[in-house]
């Protein structure tokens, strides 16, 4: 159709060829062609070049409008490859949503202004679910090495490692000791969040031979600061909530060989990721550069 529409535009077999970089041979097999597979003559070859037929001119009319939307289409891809077009929809949880999400997606906008980014706050579970459903199509999610992780159909970009912190009113006898075991506080109440921070700080505690005395639950770390201050608790919080807000009522005590938690860019295996995703991808990577190398060691 696309050769047939080079010929109907130009009048001429040698005109279309030299459009298409073909040779006129190869053109005019093209029409013999498109003249079977239709069953109608096209064009009537004469001394000057060819004339279109009745049916010719009709079919013109289609080749002419699929040009077009083929056109259309190379514009579309291009504008999607360039950066210029786009949409990539991403899920965070809470306080990657409050640090540094914001300011990726910021740097994304300032490259590709085109891009529509769309952002969902998840938690980790709940993040793989949208990937799974296919409703987004990168999740900044965490994991703990000592809680199992039933997800396994996900491809994983370690961004940085997030130190975990014992949060203690400042009255507290652990508030002026540093690099302390987790055993230190056996005898503690603790409040706890998400079911995958519940179930790392059950099994933090158990590995220094004790179960916490969980007394309250909350997924809210703002909520958590201030029954801490209050004196109802201690908790387990990590640094990047502790950035996006800290309470001034509350003390934080390092923990002696912690593991921190991991945070990770996580996508569908078998889907190949748009552009848009590929460049949200690099955005997010070089903002956490920085927290990459605080948690080098040495």
């Amino acid at each position: 159709m696309l050769v047939f529409a080079e010929v109907a535009r130009f009048g001429s077999l040698a005109g279309a060829a030299q459009a298409l970089g073909w040779t006129q041979p190869a053109v005019a097999q093209h029409v013999r062609r498109l003249e079977r597979d239709t069953g109608c003559t096209l064009v009537v070859r004469t001394s000057r070049g060819v004339t279109l037929t009745e049916a010719g001119h009709s079919l013109a009319a289609h080749a002419e409008a699929i040009t077009a939307r083929l056109r259309a289409a190379r514009a579309d891809l291009s504008a999607l490859t360039d950066l210029r077009a786009g949409r990539v929809r991403l899920s965070a949880f809470p306080s990657a949503c409050a640090t540094f999400v914001p300011a990726a997606i910021a740097l994304l906008w300032e490259r590709a202004p085109g891009l529509d980014v769309r952002l969902t706050e998840a938690e980790p579970d709940e993040a793989r679910r949208l990937l799974a459903a296919g409703d987004a199509d990168l999740a900044v999610t965490f994991d703990y090495d000592n809680v199992p992780d039933a997800s396994t159909q996900t491809a994983r970009i370690k961004l940085f490692d997030d130190t975990m912190l014992l949060v203690v009113p400042p009255a507290h006898r652990l508030a002026a000791r540093s690099d302390i075991d987790l055993a230190a506080a056996t005898d503690q109440r603790w409040i706890a969040g998400c079911p995958r921070c519940r179930a790392h700080l059950t099994a933090a505690a158990a590995g220094c031979g004790f179960l916490p005395d969980i007394r309250h639950s909350t997924d809210d770390y703002v909520v958590t600061q201030t029954l801490v201050a209050a004196g109802l608790g201690i908790a387990l919080l990590p640094a990047l909530a502790l950035e996006a807000a800290r309470d001034p009522r509350v003390e934080t005590v390092e923990l002696h060989r912690h593991t921190p938690r991991r945070v990770s860019l996580t996508s569908p295996p078998d889907i190949p990721p748009s552009p848009a995703t590929r460049a949200l991808t690099s955005a997010l990577v070089e903002i956490t550069a920085p927290r990459r190398m605080r948690t080098l060691p040495g």
